[in-house]
């Protein structure tokens, strides 16, 4: 690795390390202890750490800092405000204090808000988040924040995030403190795993449809795919190579080590693993990496897609979110152990997940849906939209035993925590099918869309699982034997949640089929956003803090409004390329057959054949000018409908079959047409490079 040899790793980063070395002992015990949740820092240590901090930021080229937030649009955000002012003299000084480092003010009205804010309420507030590290890049400061309204309204994906942790290490402490463990902090750790694909440049941008809506509208299937399996971690090519290591680079100095990084399964698609870390900087870290991915990418001439599905018939692209539970000892919850104790830990940590999956499901699955995930799920290719749990065969022995569906010679004895119970294997199959899968010590979401912040997602997963252990602990509390009613309840919920365990293939049509008769719903984006404000979903999230009965409604605005959008732009695009792409050199092809058709006749010759290529080709643009019509009279029939919810009932019921009926003629017109009738580059000079 050649950036170890000459920069340090996180050189850009304002971490542990630095503040150890730099600050004071008491204004670093502060930040340790803000960092840890127990405390908050007074006003004098944040003038002492914003000090310093400001020295080693200019020592690193900084000349200005930005409160760095992740507004309710999937990216992120912030102000370049400078380190400098000008005194009385004319002179310029350094000013920057606790008051710039721990809040600051902008404008927040043209951010997503749900309705909570109206045009004319432009001020938004930031805050510092003690629990993710300042860094520098392009010489600024960026200090990570969280963003609320002046009302106190959440505004941001980091805020829900943070109170989740709360709520998670509040409710997992009761129920191992119930169990005897001696532990102050319980905490989500999380490895988000990055699919992306790269493209020319030149060719990416002679595609409207991919600059405007990130995937092909239209594309005719190339003579290759990935079929033969060729490509996934096959050696990647020089240019790649380039481009990984560049982003190599540019990770390393933001504290962001890509662990692993390989080429996918589908032509031209990578993917790029870093690292576990705390939930809330692993959120901020994967939205750096998809910046520097795009920039990296622009640099030496590719394109970078994020989109889920940016190729029709080739795999789509997601983030797997590795998640799981650490407590301050540096103990993983989901490691099964060597004691009837730890194994009594273990069980109900797991019931818990399966139980807040099965609870929750809806929950879950709107934190991972969007436009561009209803394209890639349940494609074969990626986890169906339906939610089920992978525990692999050994677990799921494990818990036959304690259901007591299976006998065992010491199983009379088994008290959970007191007598006996044997070693619990985790050897277990990843089952790449499975939405949703153990893996041996942490759980795998396969159903994160790869262009969407994971904050949501584990924000879901975190309150989810906390309501679970809430439950548990609530049993436990009032339990004289805590250790029966332990086991009570892990026999309890592997039996009443059954129903959403399943280890075979998700794929098949005989799981669809059984995913119905278990009553597990298949949610599209639409489906998920309005069911986010059932009060089921509404009470956990208030319950435990995490949003307002309000700010939930806010959120399903903005989730149905940005599918509206999505599919209105992907409507217009697809008229447009119709219109001026696709339909006239169409035509021009035509009426060249029928000139050599009759130029032909004239010599006497069989003009047979062109007579019927131009009658193939004319149905098929006639057929995609009818259903042309349709999709643009849908699109017109959008512009009178004022309500978000009728609005994107109709573009899920109604505008999308339209797109997806247009592309079929528009398709089969690309396979007829010789190249230079075509004026789109195809999925064969994009993905294989054909000239």
């Amino acid at each position: 690795m050649k950036h170890s040899t000459y920069v340090p790793f996180a050189d850009s980063v304002f971490d542990e390390r630095k503040m150890k070395r730099y600050l004071p002992a008491h204004t670093y015990n502060a930040i340790v202890a803000a960092r840890t949740g127990f405390d908050d820092v007074s006003e004098k240590e944040r003038d002492v750490y914003a000090k310093v901090l400001c020295k080693w930021a200019r020592k690193k080229g900084a000349t200005r800092y930005t409160h760095w937030f992740q507004p309710l649009n999937n990216c992120t955000a912030g102000k370049r405000d400078s380190m400098f002012s000008i005194d009385k003299d004319y002179a310029a000084v350094l000013k920057f204090r606790g008051k710039e480092l721990y809040k600051g003010e902008g404008d927040a009205s043209s951010f997503p808000s749900g309705g909570m804010r109206q045009i004319y309420e432009a001020r938004g507030l930031t805050h510092w988040d003690y629990a993710s590290y300042p860094f520098v890049k392009d010489e600024c400061l960026y200090i990570p924040c969280t963003f609320c309204g002046t009302g106190g309204e959440t505004l941001d994906k980091k805020t829900p995030l943070l109170k989740s942790c709360k709520a998670l290490n509040v409710q997992a402490l009761r129920v191992l403190r119930l169990l005897g463990e001696d532990v102050k902090q319980v905490y989500s750790v999380v490895g988000a795993e990055q699919e992306y694909f790269l493209i020319d440049k030149e060719l990416f941008f002679r595609r409207p449809d991919l600059v405007y809506t990130g995937r092909t509208l239209f594309g005719a299937k190339p003579c290759k795919g990935q079929e033969f399996e060729d490509h996934y971690f096959c050696p990647p090519n020089e240019k790649t190579v380039k481009f990984m290591q560049e982003v190599d680079d540019e990770l390393w100095r933001l504290g962001i080590l890509a662990k692993t990084e390989h080429n996918e399964v589908a032509p031209c698609q990578h993917e790029l693993a870093p690292c576990y870390t705390r939930v809330n900087v692993a959120a901020d870290q994967n939205q750096l990496t998809m910046e520097v991915l795009k920039r990296v990418a622009d640099k030496l001439g590719f394109a970078c897609l994020l989109h889920e599905k940016p190729f029709a018939n080739l795999n789509g692209s997601g983030k797997h979110n590795n998640w799981s539970l650490f407590t301050d000892k540096d103990e993983n919850l989901f490691e099964a152990g060597f004691t009837p104790k730890q194994n009594a830990r273990f069980l109900l940590m797991l019931a818990a997940v399966v139980k807040a999956a099965d609870d929750y499901s809806e929950l879950l699955t709107c934190a991972v849906s969007s436009r561009g995930n209803d394209c890639r799920l349940g494609g074969f290719e990626a986890p169906p939209r339906v939610l089920s749990v992978f525990l692999g065969e050994q677990i799921q022995s494990a818990l036959k035993l304690v259901t007591g569906e299976k006998t065992h010679p010491l199983q009379a004895k088994w008290r959970y925590g007191v007598d006996i119970l044997p070693n619990i294997s985790q050897n277990t199959d990843r089952n790449r099918t499975s939405p949703f899968a153990f893996t041996g010590n942490k759980f795998e979401l396969r159903s994160v869309g790869s262009f969407a912040s994971v904050a949501d997602v584990n924000t879901a997963l975190n309150v989810a699982v906390a309501e679970s252990l809430r439950y548990f602990a609530d049993r436990m509390e009032r339990a004289t034997d805590v250790y029966k009613t332990a086991a009570e309840l892990i026999a309890e919920t592997f039996t009443l949640h059954r129903r959403v365990i399943f280890d075979g293939n998700c794929y098949s049509t005989e799981w669809a089929e059984e995913a119905k008769l278990r009553n597990l719903k298949d949610c599209s984006c639409v489906d998920a956003a309005l069911a986010l404000t059932n009060a089921h979903n509404v009470n956990v999230l208030s319950r435990h803090g995490v949003l307002t009965r309000r700010e939930i409604a806010a959120r399903q605005k903005i989730l149905l409004q940005n599918y509206v959008n999505t599919v209105r732009v992907e409507g217009n695009v697809a008229v447009k390329l119709c219109r001026e792409k696709i339909f006239g050199k169409a035509n021009e092809y035509v009426q060249r057959l029928v000139a050599a058709s009759q130029h032909k006749s004239t010599l006497g010759m069989d003009c047979q054949t062109e007579l019927n290529e131009a009658e193939k080709l004319s149905q098929l643009v006639k057929s995609a000018h009818r259903r042309l019509s349709l999709l643009q009279h849908r699109l017109d029939l959008l512009q009178s409908v004022s309500d978000v919810v009728a609005q994107a009932q109709l573009c899920q019921d109604r505008i999308v079959p339209a797109l997806e009926s247009l592309r079929v003629p528009v398709d089969k017109l690309e396979t007829l047409l010789p190249e230079q009738y075509w004026a789109l580059p195809t999925y064969a000079q994009m993905l294989f490079g054909v000239k």
